[in-house]
């Protein structure tokens, strides 16, 4: 017969995704061996109803993403779930039994705890996975839309990789304040781009890239970009000279370089770098508005629950493998119950 401490045991072992290296998505495991993690000071403990897949993961996966974790580490970091218990030191603790979404480590598992402090409750009548990407996707796209790009009606704004998760959400917001907006993706991903009101969606990899934007606009307010390597250069070039703006948030295709010499020479262009984790350690009141004015997005049915691609765990490492490649749209999740 099972024991107790056999019984005990066993619950203390969740399913759970391990980066084994830093080679990639393959060695990206699945075991059920992983021990339950215990929430320390100022974090709550979460059983995970859904976790967020983001393009951070991969650059995890390979050893680029600053200030990564290292290899063997449980993968994942955007996940929302039910707060199933409290560590220490955590003022005005939600009540156990409240949804939230937030970010913290090891999110690719049955259990995970999380900083108490970004944590916010799911919005009324949304499943844990209609809420993933509010911290991250969503937040991101505004910060570059608003304190940083300084979006003012009428602006010409430029979103790449605009059939992914911040590109979706960039799109709407863009639309909604009051922007004309070129969007580059890859030709199969064009009519997800155009029905959530992009004016022109164009090939991201076309060769004339910078003179068709150009010739269709006449210069650009404002450039999301994302992409890095493959579109870099045409996005400083396109930009208006001195009043136009450039926030750069990632670089899918690889790192882009500019130079001093590019910026007061060939590009005067204001370029401003966005890392939504460090805006809100570096500057939480800023990062708080930006909460407050999603929470008004979602009450004024601006910002709709999201419809992500929710995946068994085990597909995790296919997942992020397609992610990778470009082969995904919109927003991916993983159930760690399936």
């Amino acid at each position: 017969m099972e024991t107790n401490r056999q019984r005990h045991a066993a619950e203390q072992r969740v399913r759970a995704l391990v980066q084994r290296s830093h080679r990639g998505p393959k060695d990206l495991t699945l075991t059920t061996e992983h021990r339950r993690p215990v929430p320390g000071p100022g974090q709550y403990l979460i059983r995970v109803g859904a976790a967020g897949v983001n393009f951070a993961d991969v650059m995890q996966t390979r050893g680029t993403y600053g200030g990564g974790p290292r290899a063997p580490y449980v993968a994942g970091f955007e996940a929302a779930g039910e707060i199933v218990g409290v560590g220490a030191e955590v003022e005005n603790p939600l009540p156990v039994g409240t949804h939230v979404v937030g970010v913290g480590p090891g999110a690719f598992a049955q259990y995970m705890t999380m900083p108490s402090a970004g944590a916010l409750p799911v919005p009324s009548g949304w499943s844990d996975a209609e809420a993933l990407g509010l911290v991250l996707n969503w937040a991101t796209a505004l910060a570059a839309l608003k304190p940083l790009g300084q979006i003012a009606t009428g602006d010409v704004v430029l979103v790449h990789a605009a059939a992914g998760g911040v590109g979706q959400a960039a799109v709407r917001l863009a639309r909604h304040y009051g922007a004309r907006v070129i969007a580059t993706a890859s030709p199969a991903k064009h009519h997800t781009v155009k029905a959530l009101g992009a004016h022109e969606v164009l090939d991201s990899r076309r060769p004339d890239l910078a003179v068709e934007i150009t010739r269709l606009t006449g210069g650009i307010d404002l450039v999301l970009e994302s992409v890095g390597q493959a579109t870099f250069e045409a996005s400083l070039s396109v930009t208006k000279p001195f009043t136009g703006r450039v926030v750069v948030f990632g670089a899918a295709s690889g790192d882009a370089t500019l130079s001093t010499h590019d910026l007061v020479f060939t590009h005067q262009a204001q370029v401003k770098g966005l890392h939504i984790g460090a805006l809100a350690t570096a500057a939480p009141s800023l990062y708080e508005s930006l909460l407050v004015e999603i929470e008004a997005l979602i009450a004024h049915g601006v910002y709709p629950p999201g419809t992500p691609q929710v995946h068994p765990l085990a597909e995790g490492p296919e997942v992020l493998r397609q992610l990778e490649a470009g082969r995904t749209r919109g927003k991916h999740a993983l159930d760690p119950w399936r």
